[in-house]
């Protein structure tokens, strides 16, 4: 189980989402140190996709606050927010299939543009050759932790869930990721596929001090990696501490491990 090893990452403060007089989430929030792995669970209908929408950009709350790194980026954009390190996967794969999966990795970095511009490009310079040298290298070691090195090659479209769902980790890990935010990650994979998840995952927490955030339905999957659990029910949070506490909490379990099994 991966542990804290930083100071505050993401700081969310009390969320509220209204959709018409329907309360999606109300005062929600959660905090995450650098290194930390932590679960978001609860039943469906809680609330964890607009929290997710709402940390990554996608929707901007009607109450309460986004901090990265201390800064509010409430108002910022999901492209300001991603260039500056925060990262998320979704619950469809959001692969480009018609690319490899090195090619995946390679256009995530892309943003940073090229060196030296459009005649750099043209006159093969020098910060042109050592940014592209950069940058294959940054994609190749990401294909090494993911044990994707044997698939470089194909193209990403023609991958089985389980394995499209590791190159979209491993795109989220490849540059500069500070929060990665993987939204049903286990789904779709294998038992040997969720292990092989499992090492990923600590490998962006404890080698890259990534901060992760995840959302998943696979209880003993969350309760095996997670150091912290935070349970959401009707838009509120309804229990946060170790898995231990978690799965002892008798609100909790009347709530969703119970009908969860």
């Amino acid at each position: 189980m991966s542990g804290t090893t930083g100071g505050p990452v993401l700081e969310v403060v009390g969320v509220g989402v209204r959709f018409g007089g329907i309360r999606a989430l109300d005062g929600a929030g959660v905090t995450l140190r650098a290194g930390e792995v932590c679960g978001l669970i609860g039943p469906n209908g809680a609330g964890k996709t607009t929290f997710f929408d709402v940390v990554s950009g996608i929707r901007r709350p009607d109450t309460g606050r986004v901090l990265l790194d201390g800064e509010d980026i409430t108002r910022r954009s999901p492209v300001w927010r991603a260039r500056h390190g925060m990262r998320r996967t979704f619950q469809r794969q959001q692969l480009f299939g018609q690319l490899t999966v090195a090619d995946n990795l390679l256009v995530a970095q892309e943003w940073r543009g090229g060196g030296g511009g459009l005649a750099a490009d043209l006159l093969a310079a020098p910060t042109r050759r050592t940014y592209e040298r950069r940058r294959r290298e940054r994609a190749s070691s990401m294909l090494r932790a993911c044990g994707l090195e044997a698939l470089a090659g194909e193209y990403a479209g023609a991958l089985p869930v389980g394995r499209a769902r590791m190159v979209e980790l491993a795109r989220a890990g490849v540059e500069g990721a500070r929060v990665v935010l993987l939204d049903e990650p286990a789904s779709g994979m294998t038992d040997d596929e969720i292990c092989h998840l499992k090492s990923v995952i600590r490998h962006l927490s404890d080698q890259q001090g990534c901060a992760v955030l995840l959302v998943e339905h696979n209880v003993a999957f969350v309760m095996d990696l997670c150091s912290r659990i935070v349970v959401l029910d009707l838009g509120t949070v309804l229990a946060e501490g170790t898995p231990a506490a978690v799965r002892a909490d008798p609100a909790v379990r009347d709530a969703y491990l119970g009908s969860a099994g």
